[in-house]
């Protein structure tokens, strides 16, 4: 768990710990938005924000030493020190290298040693096998900080990763941040530093740019001068050895100066790391994302059709989905999608209006939104009425709205008045074509000075070459971002919705039906099981033993019988009653249909008896002979149905990932199948199925009634852990799953488990979302006799913890927030769903619930993201519930869990008026660390 906050916090971060800055209104304008902190001045990781970044050093160094400086013309190590020179960086620069007595000037030293001063950062050109001396010369000096541009390391084999290890150990042991190797380095346009051997320097903006790829960083930065796309920071990453996406994204939240993220990907690196930041920072700044390879083949065929279908580029999409990011084909659309967050409100549906001049243009704009997933927005009675009012006869009539070649400033400056009133559109797109009576300039210069933002979205299309680039201008110069061609602006409408719809997921409250029974399944009982089976060698479950397990998770299966011999098969048949199926009972073959393993609808006794011997006999004759150990005999289920199939594969950057979709033997010919990462909530399961073509056959179809879609959500959250509880796990695979409005069955199951070694090996990817930790619930009794559960928050928790904030006083909400807040301050929904919302990696928050299920008390640990091991915690009681011992036995109890988590010390603040928590925190162990007039400063040693 990477947890808790730490050392010399100030008072504003520690009233933000506890009041996340809410979403601003151009982000969310669904909701109203109260804060006190501007939306992007405010520290967005707001949670896990310290005073000291450790990556203040590597990116805004007070000075630099280069070591393999030289003048050689056309070096890296002449282009680095001429960069820092030529650039607007003020800091002190430092040659390096023993052979020369300046590089360009300045006064170079032998060796890094030599160097009389402190060094924030060190620029490392020289040859790869140096550098392992190098970086522990640079942790002898005590540099916090390095960009590594060499290569040769692990791109190269065995010894090149041997290196890299070395380096890495030297640096975790002195606390030591590096980026690279094998990269171009990085500019902060702030600072004006510039450790690049690019050859100039970004423009200044306001958009953070990071990218694994050198090259094309290179490529991106000449097209950023020609586009006037400026950079609030421009980094290259390279392999990644330290300072990874996580890292950035972190200290680019943080980042006053940054208003958006954008990412070249190739490979994601930590995903634990990259899913729990971004999920942090989406929610105030867009991360926007291209990640190349969506055409390659991800994953070698697995033993069943869900690993068949899950490849990286699908589980990719479905984390990005997972923590609001916004994934892009195109480079062009990375720095256009940038552009329109920034400058337009998010839309709140699909539906758009698209007003022209030309039918062709309009009819190309709507391929492309549908194509996407946006839709045409009807246009009401009431709005056609007013357009007729002022339009030409021969306009559309519909939308696209057609409002004719010879349409003037003042006609198209009415239209978009009228249709974005419209309350069935969610945005609207202007089309401009120059025709021979269009004046673009003019039209622009109208739009915007009749035109105000308002909530909706508003594009533009000013199509052709020089006649409308200054048209163009008018509107970038305003806000309204404008694009060449219609089907590109059409494009990033319905973008704009797929990363509202992903931002909305992070917010939406879900329902939980079944954590009364996960928290009732004997998860380490069934992984002994699985894991003795895994230690006979074998990796494959029967469906006996499938479906044991699938039965274990309230997922229901058909009932199910072995039979040895063909009298057994008589039996149990006769037990389950006609007519039933048999199917060939094997440790050893996994799919039965090819080798005529299965018999469907049987009647009687002598029908039972054949299939055994012809299934016995088939295998035999497929040279399988020895795979035969019985059958098992199943009803033959009658009821007619929806073939679903629900499965999960193992990723090896993800770990579980589960697959809904349509099922059956056609499986993979369709391939209607959508992935998600879990654990899954309800929200998350409902917007999975959403994303499949089946889902709607699900509501009901020809003369079929719809299913119980809650039911099914249930199910699928309750899969979703089992895949998750169980490392053993490989592959499930539940096809079919038969659906109908009278319930659920899973006709057929199958496991496959990982080798024991693999598992033995801890090499596996872990969940990189950690479940509900359910081993942290307990039960307490106050001093009264009241009985009061202890338990990690839920994200269906915010409305209990809505009325446990309008339960407590003014002068409990000054003690425990250090300043005043209004209710509505206290419980708005986006503040709310951030408190409940716990990636428990880094952060918990305990409740005390009482006997009527209220919550009566809230204690939270936040691992501090400058030291993993140290946390902060934060306590409050609800009024009548103070002064019975709850604050005492919740504080032990966090106390408790932080020791469990791996951290070694807790610290928090303490208004110097509030003698109670002092008194208390004092008597468990903490001492003060610093003091002042208002804030006492507390730390506990674990």
């Amino acid at each position: 768990m990477k947890i808790l906050l730490g050392i010399a916090i100030a008072y504003i971060v520690y009233y933000i710990h506890w009041n996340p800055p809410i979403v601003s209104k151009k982000a969310f304008p669904m909701t109203p938005a109260v804060s006190t902190l501007p939306a992007f001045h405010a520290p967005t990781h707001s949670v896990f924000h310290s005073t000291v970044n450790p990556l203040d050093k590597l990116l805004a160094p007070q000075n630099v030493a280069v070591v393999g400086a030289t003048e050689k013309p056309g070096s890296v190590g002449r282009t680095i020190v001429w960069n820092l020179l030529s650039s607007p960086f003020g800091g002190t620069i430092y040659p390096v290298n023993p052979k020369r007595d300046n590089v360009l000037g300045i006064k170079a030293y032998p060796s890094l040693g030599a160097i009389p001063d402190s060094i924030d950062l060190v620029v490392i050109v020289t040859p790869a096998a140096s550098i392992p001396a190098l970086m522990q010369e640079a942790a002898d000096k005590g540099i916090p900080s390095a960009i590594i541009i060499s290569a040769g390391f692990k791109e190269v084999g065995p010894e090149g990763q041997a290196r890299e290890q070395e380096i890495l150990a030297i640096a975790k042991k002195h606390g030591m941040r590096i980026i690279g190797p094998n990269c171009l380095g990085l500019m902060n346009t702030t600072s004006g530093l510039n450790a690049t051997f690019a050859s100039g320097m970004a423009r200044k903006g306001n958009v953070g740019f990071l990218s694994q790829s050198g090259a094309l960083c290179t490529a991106v930065l000449d097209w950023s001068q020609t586009n006037n796309v400026g950079f609030s920071v421009f980094a290259s990453l390279g392999s990644m050895l330290d300072v990874d996406w996580g890292d950035l994204i972190y200290y680019l939240g943080d980042d006053p100066n940054t208003q958006s993220i954008v990412i070249y990907m190739e490979t994601i690196g930590d995903a634990q790391s990259f899913l729990s930041a971004a999920r942090e920072v989406a929610l105030e700044k867009p991360i926007i994302v291209i990640k190349p390879g969506r055409t390659e083949c991800a994953a070698k065929a697995a033993a069943s059709h869900t690993g068949s279908l899950v490849g990286s580029d699908a589980v990719l999409d479905a984390a990005f989905r997972r923590c609001g990011v916004l994934r892009v084909d195109t480079i062009e659309e990375l720095f256009a999608m940038a552009d329109v967050l920034d400058k337009q409100p998010l839309p709140k549906g699909p539906k758009l209006n698209i007003i022209t001049n030309a039918g062709g243009p309009g009819v190309i704009a709507t391929d492309a939104l549908l194509m996407n997933g946006g839709e045409l927005a009807d246009v009401s009675t009431a709005t056609l009425d007013k357009l007729n009012t002022f339009l030409p006869s021969a306009w559309s009539h519909g939308n696209p709205i057609d409002i004719l070649g010879d349409a003037d400033p003042e006609r198209y400056a009415e239209t978009l008045t009228v249709v974005n009133a419209d309350d069935e559109s969610d945005g609207t797109l202007v089309i401009l074509t120059p025709q021979a009576m269009t004046d673009p300039l003019e039209t622009a210069r109208t739009l915007v000075e009749r035109f105000k933002q308002g909530t909706k979205p508003v594009l533009a299309s000013w199509m052709g070459g020089n006649d409308v680039l200054a048209g163009r201008g008018i509107l970038n110069q305003a806000g309204i971002p404008t694009f060449d061609y219609p089907d590109s602006a059409a494009k990033a409408f319905s973008m704009m919705w797929r990363y509202q719809k992903n931002l909305e997921s992070l917010y939406e409250t879900p329902g939980y039906r079944d954590q009364d029974t996960l928290a009732l399944v004997d998860t380490a009982s069934l992984s002994d099981q699985l894991s003795a089976i895994a230690a006979t060698g074998r990796t494959t479950l029967t469906e006996i033993e499938s479906k044991d397990l699938l039965r274990s998770y309230d997922i229901p299966v058909t009932p199910i019988q072995q039979a040895a011999t063909p009298d057994e098969a008589v039996t149990a048949a006769q037990t389950i009653g006609y007519p039933v199926v048999v199917k060939l009972h094997s440790t050893t073959i996994t799919h039965k249909s090819d080798l005529g393993g299965v018999k469907l609808n049987l009647s009687s006794d002598d029908d039972v008896r054949k299939a055994f011997v012809g299934i016995q006999t088939s295998l035999v004759q497929h040279g399988c002979g020895d795979g035969f150990e019985g059958v098992t005999v199943q009803p033959m289920v009658s009821f007619k149905g929806t073939e679903l199939i629900i499965g999960s594969s193992y990723d090896p950057q993800f770990g579980p990932v589960v697959a809904f979709g349509a099922g059956g033997t056609l499986v993979e010919l369709f391939e209607d199948v959508a992935f998600g990462l879990p654990p899954l909530n309800s929200t998350l399961v409902r917007r999975l199925i959403e994303r499949t073509k089946i889902a709607k056959a699900l509501k009901g179809y020809r003369g079929k009634g719809p299913i119980n879609m809650a039911e099914l959500e249930s199910l699928l959250v309750r899969f979703s852990y089992l895949v998750m509880n169980h490392p053993h796990i490989k592959e499930v695979e539940i096809n079919p799953l038969l659906a109908s409005e009278t319930g659920f069955m899973a006709l057929d199951a199958r496991v496959i488990l990982h080798p024991a070694t693999d598992v033995q090996s801890g090499t596996l990817q872990p969940n990189v979302i950690r479940a509900y930790p359910y081993q942290y619930i307990s039960t307490i009794a106050l001093a009264n006799g009241e009985g009061i559960t202890l338990r990690p928050i839920r994200a269906n928790d915010e409305e209990a913890i809505c009325q446990f904030h309008s339960r407590l006083t003014d002068a409990s909400v000054f003690q425990s927030y250090n300043q005043a807040m209004s209710l509505t301050e206290r419980t708005a929904h986006q503040r709310l769903a951030r408190i409940c919302f716990n990636d428990y990696t880094r952060e918990l928050t305990l409740v005390a619930v009482d006997a009527t299920n209220n919550i009566v008390g809230v204690g939270r640990l936040s691992r501090q993201r400058v030291n993993h091991q140290t946390g902060l915690f934060r306590l409050i009681i609800q009024d009548d519930h103070q002064g019975k011992g709850l604050g005492r036995q919740l504080l032990s109890r966090m106390i408790e869990i932080a020791r469990l988590e791996g951290l070694t010390c807790l610290m928090g603040e303490v208004l110097a008026s509030n003698a109670a928590m002092l008194k208390l925190t004092q008597s468990v162990g903490f001492s003060l660390m610093a003091t002042d007039d208002v804030i006492q400063t507390i730390r506990l040693s674990l």
